[in-house]
């Protein structure tokens, strides 16, 4: 890096306004001080670093440089001040640079967060009693089997854990699911007081929404693209998936056929979370099955003995429950930090990239990371924010988790502009090619692929 004539004139010229340089420049003189020097065109230096003044001016000018030239291209804070430090020193130059880097629109609209995820854990309350209250979510994109079912609803008890996975089609209507919930849930367990699902169109349609207030049940949705608010479906899903894999490998046939041995298999399966199988903390006992050969039968109980041994069990669940909370949260707050925004605040969205545009084989990852900023209207509970949306956002749930956002560090300088990309529902875009930049075909053994380079 090399001063321009321009602007070394000018440090020097201002030299004589800052009274620090003024002072050393003194102590200099007075042999006092044998850390600067003066060159003999009057140019203070620290060693062979110009001695930058006190002016925003000139100091904004040679950030600048560093930050935005072509030579540059964004550099973070400390990669910054190292390439200014051989050239370069004020009092607090690396402050400066700090501050000037996370001011910076463009970075904080790409740059990746290197910082532990915002939001620490907040446990969902245990329940009282069995099927209280429960979770729910869809397994879709299933192989279709001879009935024609592609998908399959998972709803779980959130104090036994235990589960039902009923075989549906993808597009069942809202009165057969209604149906189905009524005579596999309603007619087994009762009706529940509070469902916690997502936010999928069936859930908060307004017709499962008045079925349910009709039941009596209140219905919690998971803030919008975060899913882990129902981690307890989500992990019974990628457990049942594991299990499903396994069936198709060693039985074969459609997979809705074994289901049902799928269900019991994980309801009398041993649960860490409770600390014993589904069907125990259910029935106070496991259900008999091939491996029990040598129990003949169970003592039988009387009526009090049996409410005793019922009570006991939930109380035993209870606390298994706590000691498992306790120990998610102690590992997960590890790995996260408290991040709180006021109202009135303006923040950036995170989005994630859809492309579905190959280009020579290899995807790209030149799209902003954030989209904004928009402003906080409240705070909704302890973790999640409500924004004021565009209209080209209208169509998504305005209430985010902490960890979707991002604050803005505001500068007179910035010019905030509406994004040029196409928001879908799901927060995601996808890209649109500007040109072909060159063609090639790709040969395999048997055919052609032609390949189109865009940008």
């Amino acid at each position: 890096m090399q001063v321009k004539p321009s602007l070394k004139d000018k440090i020097r010229d201002a030299r004589e306004k800052d009274s620090h340089l003024q002072k050393m420049k003194t102590k200099l003189q007075e042999g006092k001080n044998n850390q600067f020097i003066i060159q003999d065109d009057g140019m203070l230096l620290n060693g062979k670093r110009i001695c930058v003044p006190d002016v925003e001016e000139l100091r904004t000018k040679i950030m600048h440089e560093a930050h935005y030239a072509p030579y540059a291209m964004h550099p973070g804070s400390t990669k910054m001040y190292r390439d200014l430090r051989p050239y370069y020193w004020w009092p607090t130059m690396k402050k400066d640079v700090a501050e000037f880097v996370a001011r910076c629109l463009t970075c904080q609209q790409v740059k990746a967060e290197h910082q532990a995820t915002a939001g620490k854990l907040h446990p969902l309350t245990i329940p009282e009693w069995k099927w209280e209250k429960i979770t729910m979510d869809f397994i879709v994109g299933l192989p279709r089997t001879f009935i024609k079912h592609d998908a399959i609803w998972v709803i779980v008890d959130r104090l036994t854990k235990s589960t039902h996975f009923l075989p549906i089609r993808q597009n069942d209507s809202l009165d057969k699911l209604a149906e189905l919930y009524v005579s596999e849930i309603v007619r087994l367990h009762g009706t529940p007081t509070s469902i916690v699902s997502d936010r999928d169109p069936r859930f908060t349609s307004h017709f499962w929404g008045s079925l349910q207030r009709a039941l009596g049940t209140k219905l919690h949705f998971s803030t919008a693209f975060h899913p882990q608010t129902d981690g307890q479906s989500e992990r019974t899903i990628q457990t049942l998936e594991d299990m499903m894999r396994a069936c198709v490998i060693e039985f074969r046939g459609n997979w809705d056929d074994h289901l049902p041995l799928m269900e019991f298999a994980y309801n009398n399966s041993f649960h860490s979370s409770v600390g014993m199988a589904p069907y125990e903390g259910l029935y106070e006992r496991k259900c008999r099955s091939s491996i029990c050969w040598d129990i003949e039968g169970l003592r039988q109980l009387e009526g009090p003995e049996l409410v005793q041994q019922t009570v006991d069990k939930i109380q035993t669940v209870k606390k298994c429950l706590k000691a498992a909370q306790d120990r998610q949260k102690s590992y997960a707050d590890k790995h996260r930090r408290e991040m709180e925004y006021e109202v009135r605040e303006k923040v950036f969205l995170k989005v994630s990239p859809w492309r579905g545009i190959l280009r020579l084989g290899k995807q790209e990852k030149l799209s902003p990371r954030y989209i904004g900023p928009y402003e906080i209207l409240e705070r909704v509970g302890p973790l999640a924010y409500r924004l004021a949306l565009p209209a080209e956002l209208s169509q998504i749930h305005d209430v985010f988790h902490v960890s979707m956002l991002r604050r803005y560090r505001s500068d007179p300088s910035h010019i905030l502009r509406e994004p040029e990309i196409q928001v879908s529902e799901g927060l995601t875009y996808a890209e649109e090619p500007i040109e072909i930049l060159d063609r090639s075909i790709k040969k395999l053994r048997n055919k052609e692929i032609p390949m189109v380079k865009v940008r």
